[in-house]
Order: structure tokens, then sequence, then C-alpha cells
């Protein structure tokens, strides 16, 4: 199962932490893993692009953990440019666990 925890700071979006897998079908068919990755890469790309900042950013080489956290001295703008894509991130991901409640959990903090 895929689990992830959102982290807030005063409703703010702070960062995300993934970890586990889908197991939701044979390894390179898994289409729970595979909408898990593209959105969550996806959106650390779209503010690592567009609000121009290093993200911390650790994962494993199995694919099984993704930890991102925004610095924490940036602008108010840049920050709600990025807390705009992660809420829209969030969003995507809850649709799939409504669809697929047995392989994803997500933990709102």
């Amino acid at each position: 199962m895929i689990k992830i925890k959102v982290y807030r700071k005063e409703d703010l979006i702070t960062g995300f932490e993934m970890s586990g897998h889908a197991e939701s079908g044979p390894y390179g068919y898994d289409l729970v893993c595979a909408g898990v990755s593209a959105i969550s890469f996806g959106s650390v790309n779209a503010v690592t692009a567009l609000c121009n900042i290093e993200l911390d950013i650790e994962m494993n080489d199995d694919g099984g953990y993704l930890k991102v956290l925004l610095p924490k001295n940036i602008s108010p703008d840049i920050k709600e440019k990025a807390r705009l894509i992660f809420e829209a991130m969030i969003i995507s991901l809850i649709t799939i666990e409504n669809d697929y409640k047995e392989f994803i959990t997500i933990q709102d903090k």
C-alpha cells in the first residue's frame, strides 16, 4: 500500500511524504503506482520550474519512498504558487484514493 502524509503549517502545505508500493498489478503494469508517480513527480517538477526554488527531496533507490519539503525562507508569492500546485496534487491523489482505497491512503496532517 502507498501511504501518503501531507505536512501543513497554518493550513498551508509545507511538504509531503510517500512510502510503500501499491502492488495493484504486476511490475510495470501497476496503474495505481503509475498514477501516483506521475502526479507526484509532475507536481514536484512544476513547483521547481514555475517557482524557481530548490525543494528538499529525499527518496530511495527502489522507488518506494519520496519526501519533499518546501524551503523555509521563501517569499509569500512563491509559497502561494507552490501551495496551489501541491493542493492540486493532493486533489488528484484523493481521486485515486477514492477508487483504489485498498492500495493508497492519504493522511493530511
